[in-house]
């Protein structure tokens, strides 16, 4: 018995399109080089495998039923698909990977890393780069999980088999409240018992399994929970709580003086930051290109002090 899995080929879906632009099996049959009984046969074998009617025969031009369009409009992103797929079939031969997907921390800057997707795409735009912001330890678990190639930004140490890490470099992280918020004046160095009093600030961890980490937080204290490091500088610009954020980022606010810094009872905090990819043997073209800016002491550095904010 035939199924539509058997008569649904791009043959077949070419054919469709043929019909249904030309408005005749005739004409379809000139176009592709084959006889109009052919092409009327080739249509009635896949109606009555799909148990549908896909044209109109009641007048001299043939008409796609809804059906029909149905099928044409869906064949059409399927032709779209398999030609998709023979391109990077060619381009993975060739070295470059269809597709690179990189988890980037959002303590770093969005700006660097856009330059250097700038210039990866300059020179291989043919791998399609897929850019994931990630926190705490959601970024490693974005390329342990082998839903990433590569992480920007750990800041856990991986003990999973398999990747390979290098240094990023160290991040200073600095208490910071908004002029105007009641911790702008208390007396430093702020115990936690006061902290605790007020609002923290916290960002999201990305992780999918097991319990998210938490930084800096106390027990009890009311948080506030946001989806990135960005949205956690501008919930503290607006005096909604206080907590930790990376000095390179907090920087051009502290100098406005839109952010205060104050001392607290606590270690100060720097974080050594890394970056993570899976160890494969080579590793395609488009990692190996990211792998090599990563080398670079003047890239490490912008990925974690240069940041571009609006005021």
């Amino acid at each position: 018995m035939t199924t539509p899995r058997d008569v649904l080929t791009p043959d077949a879906l070419a054919l469709l399109q043929a019909v249904a632009q030309t408005g005749s099996f005739a004409a379809a049959a000139r176009e592709i080089g084959l006889v109009p009984s052919a092409v009327t046969y080739r249509i009635r074998h896949i109606e009555d495998a799909l148990d549908v009617l896909l044209f109109d025969r009641s007048s001299r031009q043939a008409r796609l039923t809804d059906a029909g369009a149905e099928l044409l409009r869906e064949g059409g992103r399927l032709l779209q698909e398999i030609d998709a797929v023979a391109n990077r079939v060619r381009r993975v031969a060739t070295g470059w990977e269809s597709q690179l997907t990189i988890a980037v921390d959002t303590v770093v800057s969005c700006a660097t890393v856009m330059e250097l997707a700038q210039a990866f795409f300059e020179l291989a735009p043919t791998t399609r780069l897929r850019l994931r912001d990630e926190s705490l330890s959601g970024t490693l678990e974005a390329v342990t999980s082998g839903q990433a190639d590569l992480a920007i930004g750990v800041s856990h140490e991986p003990t999973t088999p398999g990747l390979q890490t290098l240094p990023l470099g160290e991040l200073e992280f600095v208490f910071a409240v908004a002029p105007h918020h009641p911790l702008a004046r208390e007396k430093e160095p702020i115990s936690d018992v006061v902290r605790q009093k007020h609002r923290a600030i916290a960002v999201a961890d990305t992780v999918q399994q097991g319990a998210g980490a938490t930084v800096g937080l106390l027990a009890g204290q009311d948080v506030l929970t946001v989806p990135s490091m960005a949205a956690k500088l501008d919930a503290q610009l607006r005096g909604l709580g206080g907590g930790f954020v990376p000095e390179p980022m907090a920087r051009p606010s502290i100098e406005r003086g839109t952010l205060v810094v104050k001392q607290v009872q606590r270690t100060p905090r720097i974080t050594r930051m890394s970056y993570s990819w899976r160890n494969s043997s080579p590793p395609g073209r488009a990692l190996q290109w990211w792998l090599q800016q990563l080398e670079s002491p003047a890239t490490r550095q912008a990925l974690l002090h240069r940041h571009r904010f609006p005021a």
